[in-house]
């Protein structure tokens, strides 16, 4: 498994979005939780002092910490279905097969077809 952190050494850090629970507390006080990051709250009398001190506790934690983004590459494995891939390419019966499942899905599609056409047409009629 490849593992890459990328780092961006800017002086100006990009803007950053999270997503706040905001819940409304027994005692009449407002609570914002950091989805995400449950340890990281801010309690207020409102709901917008609450998220100050939230996004003031936020920033207190990142100024000793840094956000790093990590790609993680997929391992290898073969697609299970690759296995039968060609299986029947010698099968003399194949496009016999093939031609008979051709059939089969337009009987389908025509039965579908006069299906919603006689649905519309009841809709009409109401």
């Amino acid at each position: 498994m490849n593992l890459a952190v990328k780092t961006i050494s800017q002086t100006i850090a990009p803007k950053l979005n999270y997503d706040v629970l905001i819940e409304n507390q027994a005692d009449g006080t407002v609570k914002a939780t950091l989805l995400g990051l449950p340890d990281c709250q801010g309690l207020g009398n409102t709901e917008t002092e609450a998220i100050e001190k939230l996004s003031q506790s936020l920033q207190n934690r990142l100024e000793s910490a840094k956000i790093v983004t990590l790609e993680i590459e997929a391992p290898k494995a073969e697609n299970p279905w690759m296995k039968f891939a060609g299986m029947f390419k010698d099968d003399p019966q194949f496009d016999e097969m093939l031609a008979h499942i051709e059939a089969d899905r337009r009987e389908l599609d025509a039965q579908m077809e006069e299906y919603y056409r006689q649905l519309d047409a009841e809709n009409e009629t109401k």
